[in-house]
């Protein structure tokens, strides 16, 4: 039985990838069979066997349906949707589109993005009211140059619109406005500004949009000091990230780790230039005090309130190589001339270390 089911599965997957592959043909074929038949769709719903034969795939098993449907990527997703009601239906399913989400924008989308999009939407539906209406060409536009199908256009331009539209609170509508670069969302860039130095080793708060063309992103960096707003382009995937604490820019980072922290540890600590710019966060690692010779069977630097942090991107010497801070008391610490310390977090795992040492200088900085 097992074996019978897994080949019906695998002839299923098969079969249908061509079918799919060809769904304005299966739409043409629907509308064809309509007209000759002089049949009518009626609540968004097909009457007739016959039209229905015309697309077999609907007669599998719910199951196998949602495995095919599964398998394919978001612009397979938007052409089946095309084909019919039922499957357009299914096709703009949250299920089906969450997994495509978390693929490939769950590393720079986090809690913060969500909210940023759930208050845009909030903004657009008080705009659109006021508008009475104006905001349907809006998403017209922003939706179909995403991927430029013919169901988008042709269905958005139908007299019924609630039939064509992607529901604005779907996570389909999410997806495809981050993938048409309209929609800016909180983020931090590693290295910002291109990698300049003063920047190197660093990550900040930004916001930033997709660039489908060039397969990178756009940031804008919020205005601080003299500086009015700093825009990059061609931001690399590599170097954006969802921030991973919730503190905002210029608020101090409540540190939980310090009473944990031992040689060895890898960190991050928020740092900035003075009290009118906001925090970055600069990697580093736990060192040990200068009475202690390393070894670990000796070592007692984990007792001590005094917790020595070191940025070896710096050579020998550098004002930038070496703090201190207390580890029962940490507050921010620092002066006009080498800038603030502020709170500090432990990385959670081996990712978080690897991708700063995938960003490590080339070269030794001063």
């Amino acid at each position: 039985m097992l074996f019978f089911l897994l080949t019906f599965l695998s002839f299923s997957f098969f079969f249908y990838q061509d079918l799919i592959s060809n769904s304005n043909l299966i739409k043409a074929k629907f509308l064809n069979s309509s007209m000759s038949t002089k049949k009518k769709w009626v609540n968004n719903r097909v009457e007739n066997v016959d039209e229905s034969a015309e697309c077999p795939i609907l007669d599998l098993p719910e199951l196998t349906l949602e495995l095919i449907l599964s398998k394919l990527p978001p612009e397979g997703l938007c052409a089946m949707a095309g084909a019919c009601t039922e499957l357009r239906a299914k096709c703009r399913s949250d299920y089906l589109w969450e997994r495509h989400l978390r693929e490939k924008w769950g590393q720079v989308v986090g809690p913060a993005a969500k909210r940023e999009w759930k208050s845009y939407l909030a903004s657009k539906k008080t705009f659109e009211l006021s508008s009475f209406g104006g905001g349907l060409g809006r998403q017209r536009k922003w939706i179909s140059c995403v991927w430029p199908f013919s169901w988008i256009r042709s269905r958005i331009g139908t007299t019924d619109k609630a039939k064509g539209i992607v529901p604005d609170d779907s996570v389909m509508s999410w997806y495809l406005s981050l993938e048409s670069g309209k929609f800016w969302f909180p983020a931090q860039v590693y290295n910002r500004e291109h990698g300049h130095v003063g920047f190197m080793l660093s990550c900040y708060d930004a916001e930033v949009s997709y660039d489908r063309h060039s397969g990178t992103f756009n940031a804008r960096y919020p205005p601080h000091g003299r500086r009015t707003i700093v825009q990059e382009e061609g931001v690399s995937w590599e170097r954006v990230r969802a921030p991973p604490v919730g503190t905002p820019a210029h608020d101090l980072h409540s540190s939980d780790c310090l009473k944990d922290l031992q040689p060895g540890d890898h960190i991050e600590i928020q740092w900035r230039r003075n009290t009118d710019f906001p925090y970055g966060w600069w990697y580093g690692v736990v060192g040990h005090l200068e009475s202690c010779d390393g070894n670990a069977h000796f070592c007692r630097c984990h007792l001590s309130d005094t917790v020595v942090l070191e940025f070896n991107q710096y050579t020998v010497g550098s004002r930038w190589r070496q703090t201190t801070i207390c580890r029962k008391s940490h507050r921010e610490k620092g002066n006009e001339t080498d800038g603030f310390y502020g709170g500090v977090r432990r990385l959670q795992g081996n990712d978080e270390i690897a991708k700063w040492r995938q960003l490590w200088p080339l070269d030794i900085l001063e």
